[in-house]
Order: structure tokens, then C-alpha cells, then sequence
């Protein structure tokens, strides 16, 4: 195998702004697209029929929990790995990759159980409505059973990314958005296939995103090669990237965890409310998705130049990246508070009493984007560093802890405003973000005394 750390050089050489963007640009643009393809998704089937877009709204947490398991395997594959490219440990770089394929692959025999024997269960649990709960299983069985072209997608994204080339992450996830954007027409309503068109072309789309990366990855075996001879799995290997991974993974699944609970409290108080924030979740993707673009491509610079100890390196990149985010951030809540009336009426044929709810709801709600990227970024920092139970609090503190009572308090004494939990709890977990960065991580990196690159 070639010496992966010759072109893992730029993450300590490129100038830090430039090198974010060119880490981050290509996946925030690759997400985008894929924040397409969901929303464009959620459009088609609303055309369909409002039940129909709640079966969406209730297998969006399960959704949710696979993107986490793919996620946190990514973030332990990517941590690990890029730092053995700083420290210049080839062969061990090439152990970290064979892991990848086979937990990613373990990642598959989950899902697959899931949509063999979880599905209907889930739910029957999860609603009274016959129709809904057929179109929700027959989405999510065929999700979930073949997610192998997700699961594999996120792999070699992740290989060219931190390989130094992370244009490949945006062609293999763009060309399957892509795929995905014209191929749901012609099943959805050509051949009259509904909820289950839809995700046919997901998996389609997904799969054939797989199939392009692993081209990508043969075109540069010049270059970096992955040998799987002798390769046996390493118990001591395994434990250092679960332990990244574990958090990680568990940080992403509280996406799930809080759709879930917000959908119960919600049921509870209007059938319209779940329709507005089945609505809300698929919009702030927009948002969102970049925002995560630029922590994940921050992840492995911030990795790499802590394995070359180079600590102005870490400090610049952390301090861009926030910019960078937060702006995002910004930019979509101004987006949003004025699109958020015509997204309602004409994108998901709102009613009137749904757009009389959301249209306040969408603008309340995108007050959080910018605390919430400021704290996705600093949660990726202490990632990189080791300190993934920090990641944890602060996705505890957002998702779980604060979010769910306010929003059940919100509930009780004025459920109009129940939308600000938003708000509310990105507030205080970002205000706790920040300080354990400022008084935890920065000592850390200052105290790297290699001198800069």
C-alpha cells in the first residue's frame, strides 16, 4: 500500500480558511442536493395525500437512527484514520479502512433486521391509522432492507474525503441525489407506485452512489490502495474507533429520539401540529446539512493537525469554521421567516388551518439555527480531540434534556408558543458548549508545543 500520508498533506499544509472550504464545500454542496432529493421526496408524496406525508413525518426517526449509526461509524472511521495519516502510520491507515468495510457492513445486517422484524411494530406503536401505518411499513421496509447502498455510500465518501479528495464526497452523494430527483416522478406517479415509489428511488439512488465511489476509490489505486491480505479484525483497533464512534453514534440518534418525543406530545395536542413539524424537519435540512458539511469536514483537519501537533492550525480552523457555520445559520432563519407562508400553501398544500399554525411555527422555530451551528461545530472539535462525552452533553442538552420539557411545558401553558423550545434550548446548550471549549479544549490545544506548519 502507497503512503496514505503523502496525500493527506494538504490538511497541514493548504492555508486553514482555504482548506475548510475545500473540505467542507464539496459535502455542504453534496448534502444540499441530498436535502433535495428528501424534501423533493416529502413534496411528491404530499401531492399524493396528506396521510400519506404522515407516514413520511412518523418513519422520519427511524430514518433519522440510520443517517446516526452511519454518521458515528464515520466520525470513529474518520478521527482514526486521519490521524493515523498525521502521524505517518501507513499500514495502521490501512487496518482503519478494512474496519470501515466491516462495520459499515454490520451497519447493513441491522437495518435489514429492522425491516424484516421492527417495522410493523414501530408502527403499530406509533398510530391508530390503518392507511398511514401500511404506507409507513412498506416505506420503510424497503429503506431499511436495502440500505446496503447507503451504508456503503458513507464509507467511500468518507475514504476520498480524508484521503485528500474531497470532491468525490459530492459526486458520489450528488450523483444519487440526482438519480433520486428523477427517478421519484416516474414512480411515484408513473407508475402509480406512492409511499413505496418514493422509496425506490431512494435506494436506487443510494446504491448507485455506492457503486460511483467505489469507481472513484479504483481511480486512485495509484495513488492510495486498500489491501484487505491477511487482514483479521483488531480487538484493540475496534475499542479506539467504538469509543469515538459510540458517542457519536448516540449524539446523532438523539435526532430520533427527539423527533419521536416531539411527535407523541404533539399527537396529544393537534394532528396539525405533526403535519407542521413533519414540514419543519424536512425545511431546516436546507439549513442543517451545511451546517454539518462544515463539521465534517472539519473533523479531519482538526484530527490531523492534533496528530502533526500543530495547535494554530486547530485554533484557526475551529474559529473559521464557527464563521462559516453560524452565517449559515443565519442566512437560512432569514430565508425561512419570509419563505415559510408559500413552502406551506404551495410546496406541501397546506390548509388553512395548518398554514394559520406554521407559518409562526417555521419563524419561531429558525430563531435556533445559528446557536444550533455554533454548537454542532464546537461538538466536532471536541470529537477530534477525544472528548466525545463533551459532543454527548451538548447533544443531550439540545435534543433531550432541555428540548422535550420545554416543549412539554410550552404545551401546558401556551401551546401557540411551543415552537420557542427551539430556541430555548439550543440557547443554554450553546452557552455550555462554549464553555467547556473555553475552558477545557483551548488549554489542550495551546499546550501542543510542535511549532506551526
Amino acid at each position: 500500500m502507497s503512503r496514505p500520508q503523502d496525500q493527506g498533506n494538504l490538511l497541514g499544509t493548504m492555508p486553514v480558511g482555504r482548506l475548510v472550504l475545500a473540505m467542507s464545500s464539496p459535502i455542504m454542496i453534496s448534502m444540499l442536493m441530498s436535502a433535495i432529493y428528501n424534501l423533493v421526496d416529502s413534496i411528491y408524496v404530499a401531492q399524493v395525500s396528506d396521510l400519506d406525508f404522515l407516514a413520511l413525518s412518523y418513519a422520519y426517526p427511524v430514518q433519522l437512527m440510520m443517517v446516526a449509526f452511519c454518521t458515528g461509524i464515520g466520525v470513529g472511521f474518520n478521527a482514526t484514520f486521519a490521524q493515523r495519516l498525521g502521524e505517518g502510520k501507513g499500514e495502521e491507515a490501512n487496518q482503519v479502512a478494512c474496519h470501515g468495510f466491516l462495520f459499515y457492513g454490520l451497519c447493513w445486517v441491522l437495518f435489514l433486521a429492522f425491516a424484516l422484524l421492527g417495522a410493523p411494530l414501530f408502527f403499530h406503536l406509533s398510530t391508530d391509522d390503518p392507511a398511514v401505518a401500511q404506507a409507513g411499513v412498506e416505506y420503510l421496509t424497503i429503506c431499511c432492507g436495502l440500505s446496503i447502498g447507503m451504508c456503503m455510500q458513507f464509507l467511500t465518501e468518507r475514504l476520498l474525503q480524508t484521503t485528500g479528495h474531497p470532491a468525490g464526497f459530492m459526486i458520489v452523494q450528488g450523483s444519487g441525489a440526482v438519480l433520486n430527483i428523477i427517478l421519484d416522478p416516474v414512480f411515484i406517479f408513473g407508475l402509480n407506485m406512492g409511499v413505496a415509489g418514493a422509496a425506490i428511488a431512494t435506494v436506487i439512488g443510494q446504491i448507485s452512489g455506492a457503486c460511483i465511489g467505489f469507481f472513484l476509490l479504483w481511480r486512485i489505486r495509484r495513488t492510495f490502495s486498500i489491501s484487505f491480505r491477511g487482514f483479521r479484525p483488531s480487538t484493540a483497533l475496534s475499542r479506539e474507533m467504538l469509543r469515538i464512534a459510540a458517542p457519536a453514534i448516540v449524539m446523532q440518534s438523539l435526532s430520533s429520539f427527539m423527533s419521536l418525543g416531539l411527535n407523541q406530545l404533539l399527537t396529544r395536542w393537534s394532528q396539525t401540529a405533526v403535519f407542521v413539524l413533519g414540514v419543519y424537519f424536512k425545511i431546516q435540512t436546507f439549513v442543517f446539512m451545511p451546517i454539518f458539511g462544515v463539521s465534517n469536514g472539519l473533523i479531519p483537519i482538526v484530527s490531523y493537525n492534533y496528530g502533526s501537533r500543530s495547535p494554530g492550525r486547530i485554533t484557526h480552523a475551529v474559529r473559521f469554521s464557527l464563521k462559516l457555520a453560524a452565517g449559515t445559520g443565519l442566512g437560512g432563519a432569514a430565508i425561512l421567516a419570509l419563505a415559510a407562508s408559500p413552502l406551506l400553501r404551495f410546496c406541501f398544500r397546506a390548509g388553512e388551518e395548518a398554514t394559520a399554525m406554521g407559518v409562526p411555527a417555521l419563524r419561531m422555530a429558525a430563531l435556533s439555527f445559528a446557536l444550533a451551528a455554533v454548537s454542532i461545530i464546537l461538538s466536532a472539535s471536541f470529537q477530534s480531540l477525544g472528548r466525545s462525552s463533551f459532543s454527548l452533553l451538548i447533544s443531550l442538552l439540545r435534543q433531550i434534556l432541555l428540548l422535550l420539557p420545554l416543549a412539554a411545558l410550552l404545551l401546558w401553558f401556551a401551546p401557540e408558543l411551543v415552537w420557542l423550545c427551539f430556541f430555548g434550548a439550543e440557547l443554554l446548550a450553546c452557552l455550555a458548549a462554549v464553555f467547556l471549549y473555553l475552558r477545557i479544549l483551548r488549554p489542550r490545544i495551546r499546550a501542543l508545543t510542535h511549532a506551526e506548519t
